[in-house]
């Protein structure tokens, strides 16, 4: 019954919204039709006679006539359903004249309808029938990628398409293409160029042109030069007007040129030349000199704090024309260092890389990766495609809140405020705003007039100087500027929040009716600013057939192009943007422009939005040749009879109108609040534009100072308001989620910024400023200040100049009450046990909270400024200051001085940051910030309230680092660090909490312990009033009633660094950890019970507290091991499985299951090579071998281990065929470089470096000694000390090993034995990371992991460790050689055995060969021989068990039987051989004699670890067995290999050496290349080749 009701409700909301209604013209008449769908609409788009209709579950309808469609139904008077390849989901549709587009959830453009000129993007087809997907391609990456689409409009005979990068994309026919091309039609998508690198928020499409909405950008520093002349014009860029005491320089160039169209045909030559070169040339010209921060625009600069503000209102003007210096240096000198960076070669030539770069620079090609990797300002040359994405994202770390220490115990407390403060004072910004004063030249003849706006054509894209430029031809230009800097301020943190309100309007295409705005009609083949729309706030474009509409944010609408029919809302045609005139009091918020007519959504005197109309009258039966129409907006009459219109469609002769109705109020809650942000808005912005700016100029110097400060609060309220009532807008026609409601989201940002205004305001409101400004108000206003009554709207007549003014500006914190109350109306429309709920109430809490505390920050300032008023005490004048608000005074509240004189007169005075004690003319201040209160009595608990109150306050504010030094005499202040206890009684983290410990000016800091009264307990390190350091916390689970309890490092309140986590469950987490979350290397063991009985280990790379990257997974349960990629807690990737009864699998993996193509092997060598739909099932082609050579090839459907249905071919291989082929093991695992990652990064971290082998070398040895040193003062402090020895190596590696230039052979000595400690000290980076390698490489081969399959991984992961471990080594060592590099051996270092000789090259000239393998081998294999070992002999088994076998066999014979089989020439056959010293001879019987010391020196084999090792085994076996042969027969004996090689298998059975087979595969595999065809490797040859002659022996005689 639950379900039922819900879903009737769901179903009875969805017939309450997305309601359709279409109409045409505006008469009485009109009655406008419902169009029926079963789902509501969401989007929709007009076409000349045809429409799509979006719905809300991402389906297509098409009305009208769609004469593409192959069947009887082209004519569609009812919406007919398109059909998507695959179903996928619609996002956005877009109607163009007569073709239609779409975008799915996958990013792709369909397109449909007519393609006579390439409209769809589709070859060899004239119609489209149906939605087709248009290949959209970025051939500029390497590999070419798929573009991912944001938006599509469409055109008469074409269609753009706007990117993920915000890049515009366009197909079809014509100049509106915007594209570099005179080959008509464009049937492939091609990028705009000329719009590269700009941040594209919206694009329109008209019948024959193009519109784009950027932001702009504040212009960034430039070293790349530019071209001064036009591509298109050659007309100078730059001009320069020489004045008396200044020069302007202008960069407001329009570009006249125009090319007259011609009727085009597919395939058909334009008459446009080929510009190449213009976007290139456009891209590269100059932007403006002159940018005032987004934000600040009335914040007092540095003139105006020093006194120097401009004397009169033009010399304001000019200062505000003139350009900012602009520092131009060699493009090359601005790349990279990274870029520039080349190795040094033996050849003349320019290598590849150079090459490339030098390529790069010449083309117009993007850095912006190189560039984003080093973000140094000024050093970053853009392109046409740098980067302009807003990077100033603030994050906001929330912090605990420690209150104050209980009063008359201890002082200096402070309270840590759980939000971030944003400071208000010291701000650097320009001393003018960009709209101060502006001349609004709308001239387009005179391309000479400077820019009066202040703001470049192109703040889109940064500027770009030459040396050349006007701007460096007089050589006292500079200095002028430099006399008076401008600093720009970059994006606000909200610009990425919120929708930019700083735009640029930009169009291209056919002008023949002045619909490009640009004021002419020809037309334009690149895109264009649209210079008087700059700086308007234009927060969408739309464009009819022939004529364009601009929304602002101050719901105003400006149009230009064809006003045959009154299509633009005024009386005359206009090739500039004109205003549209409408009512008083009228606020637009949405627009359409259809072929002759426009649609206005506006917010009228009621919450429910109106509908107006202007343009041609549809009538039927109307003679199309006397159509009348209206030339101002009209209001629909039927349009309150709609509900809540949110969006408007025009299209042709159509219109329609998307509305809801008032479902519970919640729409119209929804309407009410964006109709009241809106309305503020337009409000705020005229007490900007208005009021303010022209007080800022007739104030006097210290009041100037503090109404800067309110005027550029108040700006960034404002400009926040106007970014919030657009993105309401937004909010309405879109998904409608109250979760993602901005106020809500993102709270934090609104009520800093209100928080912000007020302390200002307040400051204002003390120094008696609004007194201040009632004279110029009524300068400049008028004695009555008629307008700052409008503005407020007040009936009443008498209040007061300075009251007026007051309510003026507190007016927007009016506004905070407002959100409270239609955030608590919202939540009657939600149950009280939703999220949604919840979030209302809570965002309702806040601002309610904030509305109180703004009203009594009012109140305390109203009564601060009525204290200084009536205070008679002229002697405490000085301590009137803006931040100081009265507390109390005696003469409210009575407080008495002790012992004082009969006739004596004491007055106090309780301010929020000091204590004043008044007596007769002189005055005494003590500093709250150290001051301690001992009371003496009860009967003045009000004042001790008061002052414990004001105490606790100012030791708040210390947590900001604001020193509060008033003047006059004061005591001694306490010392500021402290060991003490409190517990703290305050709302946020640490309620009902107490802290023993360290404190430092009021903040936890040092050893301490902090316990909770729900059992939590942290005992470990603090700083400034949070964890930080190593530390110890426990925290109770009352569900298991048990403890979970992290024992690790932390950083600014949260677990950061490594540490062990032991949950309640009995799982243990030992890694890496970031902002309370599991990240980085780690490992997780899972269980009922503590390890080692845990169930299952995980031990990997971790991110955001889910499993991802490479790891190992061992769940002992069912006995399977998985070694792969992972991602999101689940197996993703390429990754082997094995299990306990020897199945081994390699594959790919998908959603935690096998998926793909995978090779699954048995433990008896059964193969199968095919496809795997779940974990160990087959579904699909494959290829099964047995180990007979059978095999079966077809289609596999089953679970490995029970029923196999197979449908194919049995293959049964001939007696004369070769043997199959064997499965190559590995081919589907994860490559051994891409493994453990994490654990190298951390590495690299440690040593001061963002990424591998970038860094400096001094920087990375002072890291290590840092962290040698502070590792050994805590091992000092803890329980358990330090050995003598052990310190005496810290000691030792702390010191930094002295080399300069190539490595000499003492120096490589000296490394060896460096690197050697170090990696026996877990606590140096290298050996934590040679430690960490180790735990790792056993927890994979081990166990479940010891499968002879996973031996050839086990082998490259080593050589793997050691190509890593080398590169850091020569990172640390900068002149050692790189791999295979040779040193020589110096003169004194001959006789050294300090190096292993099997390093020493075989050459002539006696030095060591350097190699991973050589210099670190020997400090890793050990460490991992032992899982190695098993392996090799899991992997040789068989063979080893045959070798043994024979071993056993021959061993079994007396010496000389045995030398006669093995066939040793008898020359070789020792007579008599010493025992124990004495001579005894070989007899037939005697054993185990001969060769004796040979055979016992090559059992030294298996002790060995290292290959070098195990080869200088086999080498003093053969050199005994020479000394003993050329005892029997002379010094001068040289060997033959038919002579060496029996005598040396003899030695071999002998040794009898278990697992010989597994000796020879681990040397053969890791020993060093150089060794490989010297002595040594004729030496081991000869070994291996011993061992495969005894497998095949023939000893069935024996």
């Amino acid at each position: 019954m639950e379900e039922q009701r819900r879903y009737s409700e769901k179903e009875k909301t969805s017939r309450e919204r997305g309601l359709l209604y279409r109409w045409q013209g505006y008469s009485c008449t009109v009655n406008p039709e419902k169009v029926l769908l079963p789902r509501p609409v969401c989007h929709a788009a007009l076409g000349i006679s045809h429409g799509v209709l979006l719905t809300e579950d991402g389906l297509v309808y098409s009305f009208g006539d769609l004469y593409w469609r192959h069947s009887s139904r082209s004519q569609a008077l009812s919406p007919v359903l398109e059909g998507f390849v695959g179903g996928q989901r619609v996002l956005r549709v877009s109607a163009g004249s007569f073709h239609c587009a779409a975008i799915t959830d996958d990013g792709v453009v369909h397109a449909w309808g007519e393609n006579a000129n390439g409209q769809c993007g589709v070859s060899d087809l004239s119609l489209v029938p149906s939605p087709t997907p248009v290949s959209i391609v970025d051939d500029e990456t390497v590999p070419p990628e798929r573009v991912w689409i944001l938006d599509v409009a469409c055109g008469a005979q074409h269609t753009l398409a706007l990117s993920g990068k915000h890049e515009v994309w366009a197909w079809g026919t014509g100049c509106q293409l915007g594209l570099v091309t005179n080959v008509f039609p464009v049937q492939r998508a091609q990028k705009v160029e000329h719009l590269s690198g700009r941040y594209v928020l919206q694009i329109a499409c008209g019948g024959f042109h193009s519109l784009a909405l950027v932001r702009s950008l504040p212009p960034l520093k430039s070293s790349r030069q530019s071209s001064e002349t036009c591509g298109q014009c050659r007309q100078p860029l730059y001009t320069v007007i020489d004045k008396d005491d200044h020069v302007i320089i202008s960069n407001n160039h329009y570009c006249p040129l125009g090319v007259e169209l011609t009727d085009e045909k597919q395939g058909q030559r334009s008459n446009q030349g080929s510009p190449a070169l213009m976007a290139k040339t456009e891209l590269s010209g100059p932007d403006q000199q002159v940018f005032t921060g987004l934000f600040e625009d009335f914040c007092p600069g540095q003139k105006a704090l020093d006194g120097s503000c401009r004397d009169d209102a033009a010399k304001k003007e000019t200062f505000h024309q003139e350009p900012a210096p602009v520092s131009v240096t060699d493009s090359s000198a601005a790349l990279p260092k990274n870029l520039k960076r080349t190795k040094t070669k033996s050849s003349p030539y320019p290598d590849e890389q150079a090459l490339k770069d030098y390529l790069r620079r010449m083309s117009d090609q993007s850095l912006s990766e190189n560039f984003e990797a080093v973000p140094t300002e000024g050093s970053r040359p853009p392109s046409r495609q740098t980067s302009l994405k807003d990077r100033c994202r603030v994050d906001q770390h929330d912090k605990p809140m420690f209150p104050a220490l209980a009063p008359l115990t201890i002082r200096d407390v402070t309270n840590l405020s759980d939000v971030a403060p944003v400071a208000t004072q010291n701000r650097a910004v320009s001393c003018q705003d960009s709209l101060t004063g502006a001349n609004k030249s709308a001239s387009l003849s005179d391309v000479r007039i400077e820019d009066t706006d202040g703001l470049g054509r192109r703040r889109s894209l940064p500027g770009l100087l030459s040396k050349g430029s006007p701007l460096f031809v007089r050589q006292g230009f500079p200095k002028k500027v430099g006399a008076s800097t401008l600093t720009t301020s970059g994006v606000s943190k909200t610009e990425n929040l919120f929708p930019s309100l700083y735009t640029e309007v930009w169009s291209w295409g056919r002008g023949q009716d002045g619909q490009l705005g640009h004021g002419d009609s020809l037309p334009r083949l690149q895109p264009l600013c649209i210079k008087s729309l700059s700086n308007k706030e234009i927060v969408k474009v739309v464009a009819g057939s022939n004529h364009t509409l601009a929304l602002t944010a101050q719901c105003q609408v400006y149009s230009w192009g064809s006003n045959k029919l009154g299509q633009l809302g005024h009386m005359d045609s206009s090739t500039v943007p004109h205003l549209v005139k409408v009512s008083e009091g009228i606020r637009v918020w949405d627009v359409a422009a259809g072929q002759t007519h426009t649609l206005l959504l506006a917010d009228g005197d009621c919450i429910q939005p109106i509908l107006y109309y202007s343009g041609k009258q549809v009538q039927e039966g109307q003679d199309s040749h006397a159509s009348t129409c209206t030339q101002t907006p009209t209001l629909l009459p039927f349009c309150m009879n709609l509900g809540y219109v949110s969006s408007v469609f025009a299209g042709g002769l159509n219109c329609l109108a998307l509305a809801d109705q008032n479902a519970m109020g919640f729409i119209s809650t929804l309407h009410e609040l964006a109709s009241a942000e809106r309305k503020l808005y337009c409000t705020l912005s005229r007490v900007k534009s208005q009021i303010l700016r022209p007080l800022l100029s007739c104030l006097g110097q210290t009041s100037m100072q503090l109404f800067q400060t309110v005027a550029g609060c108040f700006s960034r309220l404002c400009h926040l308001t106007g970014q919030h009532a657009i993105s309401l807008n937004s909010f309405l026609q879109n998904s409608r989620d109250v979760k993602t409601l901005t106020i809500l989201k993102k709270a934090d940002i609104f009520l800093d910024t209100y928080k912000e205004y007020s302390v200002p305001l307040g400051n204002f409101l003390v120094m008696g400023g609004f007194q201040a400004l009632v004279k110029p108000a009524q300068e400049c206003f008028g004695k009555k200040l008629e307008l700052a009554q409008k503005l407020l709207e007040l009936k009443e007549k008498d209040a007061s100049p300075s009251d007026l003014l007051l309510k003026l500006l507190y007016m927007p914190l009016q506004h905070l009450c407002d959100y409270g109350r239609v955030l608590l109306k919202m939540t009657a429309c939600f149950d009280v046990s939703s999220v949604e709920y919840r979030r209302l109430q809570d965002g309702c809490l806040q601002y309610e909270v904030l509305a109180h505390l703004v009203s009594k920050q009012r109140k305390d300032a109203e009564a601060t400024h009525s204290f200084w008023k009536n205070f008679s005490g002229k002697s405490l004048e000085s301590l009137r200051k803006p931040s100081r608000r009265l507390v109390c005074e005696s003469g409210n509240k009575d407080l008495t001085l002790q012992n004082s004189g009969r006739f004596s007169v004491n007055t106090f005075i309780l301010f929020n940051d000091t204590l004043v004690h008044a007596q007769f003319s002189s005055h005494f201040i003590y500093p709250l910030a150290t001051l301690w209160i001992e009371p003496v009595s009860d009967e003045n608990g009000k004042w001790l309230r008061a002052i414990n109150q004001a105490v606790d306050h100012v030791l708040g504010l210390g947590q900001n680092g604001q020193v509060i030094s008033p003047s006059g005499s004061q005591r001694a202040e306490p010392p500021v660090s402290r060991t003490a206890t409190y517990t703290f009684t305050k709302e946020g983290r640490l309620k009902e909490a107490t802290y023993n410990g360290r404190w430092l000016s009021g903040k936890p800091h040092g050893k301490g312990t902090l316990k909770w009264a729900d059992g939590r307990v942290y005992c470990g390190t603090f700083k400034h009033g949070l964890e930080d350091g190593f530390g110890d916390y426990m925290m109770p689970n009352k569900t298991l009633n048990k403890f979970d309890r992290y024992k690790g490092h932390w950083k600014e309140g949260k677990m950061h660094g490594f540490g062990t986590y032991w949950y309640a469950t009995g799982e243990v987490y030992e890694g890496s950890f970031q902002d309370h979350q599991r990240h980085g290397h780690g490992m997780m063991s899972s269980g009922r019970l503590a390890s080692p009985s845990s169930s299952s280990v995980f031990v990997g790379h971790w991110l955001n507290d889910k499993k991802a990257g490479y790891g190992i997974y061992d769940d002992i349960t069912k006995g399977e091991k998985y070694m792969g990629m992972w991602l999101e807690d689940q197996r993703q990737g390429s990754g082997v499985v094995v299990t306990q009864f020897g199945l081994y699998y390699e594959g790919a993996f998908s959603n935690n299951r096998m998926t793909g193509v995978g090779l699954l092997l048995c433990e008896d060598d059964t193969a199968f090579e095919g496809e795997f739909s779940e974990d160990w099932l087959l579904n699909g082609k494959g290829v099964m071998r047995m180990p007979n050579g059978d095999s079966f090839e077809g289609i596999f459907v089953g679970e490995w281990g029970s029923e196999l249905k197979v449908v194919g071919t049995f293959l049964k291989p001939s007696l004369y065929e070769t043997e199959t082929e064997v499965n190559q093991v590995g081919r589907y695992a994860v490559p051994a470089e891409q493994k453990w990652r994490a654990v190298f990064e951390e590495c690299w971290s440690r040593l001061g470096c963002e990424f591998p082998g970038q860094g400096e070398n001094d920087r990375a040895w002072e890291n290590i000694a840092v962290i040698l040193t502070s590792s050994r003062r805590k091992q000092t402090d803890s329980p358990q000390m330090l050995s003598r020895s052990q310190c005496k190596l810290l000691e030792s590696l702390e010191v930094i090993p002295q080399h300069r230039g190539s490595v000499s052979a003492q120096a490589y000595d000296i490394i060896r034995r460096y690197l050697i400690k170090a990696c026996d000290t877990p606590l140096h980076p290298l050996g934590w990371l040679l430690e960490t390698l180790v735990t790792v490489y056993r927890m994979t081969y081990v166990g479940v992991g010891s499968n002879r399959r996973l031996l050839q991984q086990a082998v490259e992961e080593i050589q793997s460790y050691l190509r890593r471990i080398f590169q850091l080594v020569r990172f640390l060592f900068p002149g050692l050689p790189e791999e295979g590099g040779f040193i020589p051996e110096s003169s004194e270092g001959a006789g050294s055995d300090s190096l292993s000789d099997s390093s020493q090259s075989d050459s002539t000239q006696q030095g060591w060969i350097v190699s991973s393998s050589s210099l670190l081998l020997p400090i890793l294999l050990p460490r991992l021989y032992h899982p190695l070992f098993t392996l090799y002999s899991l992997e040789r088994e068989r063979e080893e068990e045959l070798y043994w076998d024979c071993i056993v066999r021959l061993n079994r014979q007396p010496d000389l039987s045995l030398l006669t089989f093995l066939g040793v020439p008898q020359k070789f056959w020792p007579v008599s051989v010493s025992i124990l010293g004495k001579e005894k001879e070989v007899l037939p019987s005697t054993k185990d004699a001969c060769f004796a010391t040979a055979v016992e020196t090559l059992q030294q084999i298996s002790t060995a670890f290292i290959p070098a090792d195990k080869l200088q085994v086999i080498q003093l076996t053969f050199e005994d067995v020479t000394q003993e042969v050329q005892t029997m027969l002379g010094q001068d004996f040289l060997w033959s290999m038919d002579d060496l090689f029996p005598v040396f298998l003899y030695v071999v059975v002998r040794a009898q050496i278990r697992n010989l087979g597994s000796e020879v595969s681990l040397i053969d595999d890791l020993m060093e290349p150089a060794l490989q065809h010297g002595e040594l490797g004729l030496m081991f040859t000869t070994l291996k080749a011993c061992y495969y002659q005894i497998q095949h022996e023939n000893t069935t005689c024996f």
